[in-house]
């Protein structure tokens, strides 16, 4: 397992740039974060080895690729028993058009982000594939209307 250390304002400014353009050159993010090419190299890629940075991906658009019906949905299991969450949290990992999976506290157990080409495949994925899921009691849904921001790029304090 990679170690956690102090991350000094190069490193900060490193990841900053490649969350903005995960695709920009070495040379240029060399001069964005005022080193040469050689310790710029070595740095990022220690952050790459540390788990800094998990990957690098493209930001597709859901509409253009017909995915463009985003919904939430809150799922109440019938217990919260280990066994019963461990089965949940493998069965839900496989399905694709499950974005993201929270475990919640409060009212329900999960929060499910759901991107499919319309309502209609949207109502088949709930009835077919997530109401059978291991040991769901109720699902609640929440269409989306309109995404008004959505980003994956984390503050990094100290870093503007």
């Amino acid at each position: 397992m990679s170690k956690v250390r102090n991350l000094d304002v190069i490193d900060k400014k490193i990841l900053f740039e490649v969350q903005r353009n995960g695709r920009i050159n070495l040379v240029d993010l060399a001069a964005r974060v005022n080193l040469s090419k050689s310790p710029c190299h070595q740095r990022l890629k220690r952050l790459e080895k540390d788990k800094y940075i998990r990957g690098y991906r493209a930001d597709l658009d859901p509409n253009k690729i017909s995915r463009g019906y985003l919904v939430y949905v809150q799922v109440k299991l019938e217990n919260t028993k280990r066994a019963s969450l461990e089965k949940f949290n493998k069965a839900v990992k496989i399905i694709p058009e499950v974005l993201t999976c929270h475990m919640m506290s409060g009212g329900y157990d999960y929060l499910l982000k759901v991107r499919t080409r319309n309502m209609t495949d949207f109502r088949e994925l709930l009835g077919d594939v997530i109401s059978d899921l291991p040991g769901v009691h109720q699902t609640s849904t929440f269409p989306v209307m309109e995404q008004v921001k959505e980003t994956t790029q984390l503050s990094i304090e100290g870093i503007e």
